[in-house]
């Protein structure tokens, strides 16, 4: 018998439907990788985060396939119970080199790391300051925490610094929270500023590096390193599963830090350990991104060649439905458009031609935009006929 109970459900499933803001899973076959089949016909994929092409490296999937046929394929419990392998700390102590710090901790997923170090490290009577396009895992990490949370204008240190001088004296602890790299934009945060307001007024810095991770600085470890911050005392967070091609989340700094959240991050300590597959996977990952910069360089140049080529289109396409190209430091480009409605069908259209791009819509951003990342293993030629479909939506 039917409750009336859940009939408002309808309802609102009718309004997502009215404003374009629905959304569906579609799914993708083959090898992760720049061209992919959707719907028995192949696309060249510009909508992943595996900027350096791993997700289909045969060296990560056979890490993986090694560590399952020596662990198995589940780590069957907690950490701190029967979940913890040896894999689990060669990744950690991996991180921790590759980063420069003291120590690190594995998670089962990125968004777990956000709200367990979030929830673990502020509460009741403490304080948060975030970027107003913060990603919504430290969104609601902050929640999650009790403590009060206050947002300042995206990248506005000015705003934060007033923010600071009028609120940080009523708080037990403050802590800054930002992305390094905004994954809806593609712009970097100004951390060296972030890290000096917080050395004034006594505050903790956490930075999300999930999109930064294996893509930036002079070892790939992150925006932290192409930022010259690495010796500034701060908490990094980041994925293994955008760049390092695998599952997963990490924290690292000092060693108190790391310390205290084996036993105080609840996300860490009452879930399962991070798959054995996952794990070698990314370990394999990060010792690729060491030893084969060139990835990265290539990686560099493809992102100069579909800026360049963006830029261009925008400044002399005839139409207004491509409006603006977002400023970006990152694989990470989002050009914006018109209204939800506008940027569903161009996202339709793309895919009609044959390429996977992102219509991102309200409310996961303010504007409507077509979304592209790009990645190490797009070919020149992929990227210009990106561009080329992009140059038919905007005239037809």
């Amino acid at each position: 018998m039917a409750s009336a109970a859940y009939d408002w459900l309808h309802q609102s499933l009718k309004t997502i439907h009215k404003a374009h803001w629905y959304r569906a899973v579609e799914p993708l076959d083959g090898k992760a990788g720049p061209v992919m089949t959707c719907h028995h016909r192949p696309v060249v994929n510009f909508a992943s985060n595996d900027y350096l092409g791993l997700a289909g490296d045969s060296r990560l999937a056979a890490a993986a396939i090694a560590a399952i046929q020596a662990h198995g394929t589940g780590s069957t419990g907690s950490r701190l119970l029967s979940g913890h392998r040896d894999l689990h700390r060669q990744l950690e102590l991996a991180i921790a080199h590759w980063k420069g710090t003291e120590d690190a901790i594995v998670f089962s997923s990125g968004y777990l790391a956000n709200i367990g170090t979030l929830s673990a490290l502020v509460g009741s009577r403490d304080l948060i300051f975030a970027d107003q396009y913060n990603h919504s895992s430290l969104i609601s990490g902050a929640k999650l925490s009790g403590a009060q949370s206050q947002t300042y204008q995206h990248c506005n240190i000015q705003d934060l610094q007033q923010q600071l001088a009028a609120e940080r004296s009523q708080a037990r602890r403050c802590l800054i929270v930002t992305d390094s790299v905004f994954s809806m934009d593609g712009d970097l945060c100004p951390l060296p500023e972030i890290l000096d307001l917080a050395d004034h007024y006594d505050c903790m810095v956490m930075v999300d590096e999930a999109h930064g991770t294996g893509v930036l600085g002079a070892t790939g470890s992150g925006a932290v390193e192409a930022l010259d911050c690495r010796h500034r005392p701060l908490i990094q967070m980041g994925t293994l599963s955008k760049a390092l091609g695998s599952l997963g989340g990490y924290v690292t700094g000092s060693a108190p830090l790391i310390d205290y959240l084996r036993n105080r991050a609840s996300s860490w300590i009452y879930t399962t350990g991070l798959a054995p597959a996952d794990t070698a996977a990314a370990l394999a990952a990060i010792h690729i991104v060491q030893t084969e910069p060139q990835r990265r360089d290539r990686l560099w140049q493809n992102v100069q060649l579909l800026q360049q080529a963006l830029q261009t289109l925008i400044t002399e396409a005839s139409a207004d439905s491509l409006t603006k190209l977002i400023p970006s430091n990152s694989p990470i480009f989002c050009v914006e458009v018109l209204d939800a409605a506008t940027v569903t069908q161009m996202g339709q259209r793309l895919k009609a031609a044959g390429f996977l791009v992102s219509a991102v819509r309200p409310p996961t951003v303010p504007t409507s935009r077509l979304r592209m990342t790009v990645m190490a293993t797009h070919e020149p030629l992929q990227i210009q006929q990106l561009v080329n479909a992009l140059q038919g939506l905007a005239i037809a």
